[in-house]
């Protein structure tokens, strides 16, 4: 049988999903060795299903779904792991000399006949998404290894004593732990969680803002991993009555990933989080933080003022980091001298001067800043405004002629002014200084290969008509393989942005209300959390459920 082998951008084309102009800017810009379909999908020109859907009329070779597929695991054991993660395929069953092949890229005809190569047997080859097929990855070859490895050595109630198994890398306890991570970065998980139970170790990843349990360990295994991962984060191993932080620099599948470590005590063991920052993330575009026009707008005129203070705020992993980093990459140019002070340095920017916070010698946020303002800055970026001391700095560094960025923790937009107050900053001075405050929270986004239209429900119209709004048709996610049935994919945010005009400086000037402030900013057109959110639903892009998650609806 010969293979007609048509190229997928050409295909793309003729069933019009996407334009020539697109796939030959997308062939420009894209990263050497990508693949079209990667750099279509991440661009958001096509979604995964999309892709499947032409590969699966155009090449007539089926598409299946692995997410309740009968996977033999016997056919899994012919394609050696490294081979299938490297291509993205898992095989899934064999029929006399017939392996039936589930690919991310089954137009990948060198890889096909390697397989045929190197196994003997004929390919017949499937269409699953990349998504599930690390899922199955995960479930069929990562794991099992080091399980039974670790099983075998660890009899009930053995002791650790030996640390030497703790540090070599063909260790079953470090493959394990490697996994563990590596298993998170793929499912693009944030945080992960190792909770101890009475009977268990019960392990969980925070995918898209919710925590899912992933995995739960026997309970003699706790000691193992916690003593582990307290070698790779430098932490007093011996130490279980007193919570400790430390961070993991780690290369996991050749990508270099920092890991936050926190542990805290708890009754039955320590519990441990470690965040996720993972550096070989692309730096986000001003563009791409799903910023209304209007908000766009009063940002961007925000960053381009020459002093004051423009302050972030929400909750932590709202995505207050990503916000400050894309306004450093607009301002980033030869003529301006740029100056960070952060705990910890999340990206690496070129043309930026970025310190490290190290309290163990006195470097704080505000002896960092005061230093800083001795290195004539024109930008200085405070990582976050943690005590008086440094939001007196930054009040003052803002006064004399410097755009200071940074985070802070308070609710909304308005409540930030009351917080600054309370930290002991004169109002005269918190009105003089502060330009404007963005507060800001990260909603899912419903699954753009399971979206389905919906009328609204009588409640959600309540919702829409209270904030002056009217909706008819809502989207939701029905659930997929490629969202693990959750009809949610990715995260969007969703704005407040707080411009201090001269009305706002004598309100606060006068002590006012946060109410009076309020009143104000609603009737001087602020968009507030719950507005913005709810366009976006009007959008398509999220859920009522999901906005009222995380802005409150006054």
């Amino acid at each position: 049988m010969i293979i007609q082998r048509k190229r997928l951008g050409d295909l793309l084309v003729e069933t019009g999903f996407i334009t020539e102009d697109i796939l030959q800017q997308t062939l420009k810009e894209k990263r050497p060795k990508q693949k079209l379909g990667d750099a279509l999908i991440e661009r958001g020109y096509l979604t995964e299903q999309q892709l499947i859907e032409v590969l699966e009329f155009q090449l007539g070779i089926p598409h299946i779904s692995l997410f309740r597929y009968p996977i033999d695991e016997q056919a899994v054991s012919i394609v050696p792991r490294e081979f299938a993660r490297r291509h993205f395929l898992i095989p899934i069953k064999k029929d006399g000399d017939k392996l039936f092949v589930a690919m991310a890229d089954p137009m990948d005809f060198t890889v096909v006949d390697d397989l045929r190569l190197s196994t003997g047997f004929q390919i017949e080859r499937a269409i699953a998404a990349k998504d599930d097929i690390i899922r199955a990855h995960s479930k069929f070859y990562d794991m099992d290894d080091s399980m039974s490895e670790l099983m075998d050595l660890l009899p009930q109630g053995t002791d650790i004593t030996d640390e030497t198994r703790m540090t070599e890398e063909n260790s079953p306890i470090v493959k394990l732990v490697n996994q563990l991570i590596q298993q998170a970065i793929q499912q693009k998980a944030s945080d992960i969680h190792f909770d101890p139970h009475e009977t268990k170790l019960v392990i969980r990843y925070r995918i898209d803002g919710i925590l899912k349990t992933e995995r739960s360990l026997p309970k003699h295994m706790q000691n193992m991993l916690t003593a582990r991962i307290k070698i790779m984060a430098n932490l007093n191993i011996t130490e279980n009555r007193l919570p400790q932080d430390g961070r993991i620099k780690a290369n996991i599948d050749m990508h270099p990933v920092d890991l936050r470590v926190s542990t805290l005590p708890a009754i039955y063991g320590e519990k441990i989080v470690l965040r996720i920052l993972d550096l070989g993330s692309s730096l986000n575009n001003l563009d791409n933080l799903g910023f209304n026009r209007i908000n766009y707008e009063r940002f961007t005129s925000l960053i381009k003022q020459p002093n004051g203070i423009i302050l972030i705020t929400g909750p932590t992993g709202s995505g207050k980091s990503s916000t400050l980093y894309a306004a450093l990459n607009k301002l980033n140019s030869e003529e301006v001298n740029i100056v960070t002070v952060e705990d910890p340095v999340e990206y690496q920017l070129e043309g930026i001067n970025q310190i490290q916070v190290n309290s163990n010698v006195g470097l704080t946020f505000a002896s960092g800043l005061r230093s800083i303002l001795r290195q004539d800055p024109d930008v200085v970026m405070v990582g976050e405004i943690r005590d008086t001391e440094t939001a007196e700095i930054a009040v003052r560094a803002s006064l004399t002629g410097h755009l200071v960025l940074s985070t802070i923790h308070t609710n909304d937009s308005i409540g930030t002014i009351a917080r600054l107050t309370d930290m002991g900053v004169e109002p005269f001075l918190v009105a003089a200084s502060l330009s404007g405050v963005v507060a800001q929270r990260l909603v899912r986004k419903v699954c753009r290969d399971c979206i389905q239209q919906h009328r609204a429900t009588e409640r959600e119209k309540e919702i829409f008509a209270k904030r002056g709004m009217k909706i008819d048709i809502v989207s939701r996610g029905k659930g997929c393989g490629t969202c693990n049935m959750t009809g949610y994919k990715g995260r969007v945010a969703i704005h407040e942005i707080l411009v201090i005009d001269e009305h706002i400086r004598q309100l606060i000037m006068n002590n006012r209300t946060v109410m009076e402030i309020r009143d104000y900013a609603m009737k001087a057109g602020t968009i507030f959390l719950i507005d913005d959110g709810l366009l976006k639903v009007k959008k398509g892009l999220t859920t009522t459920e999901e906005v009222l998650r995380v802005a409150i609806n006054e």
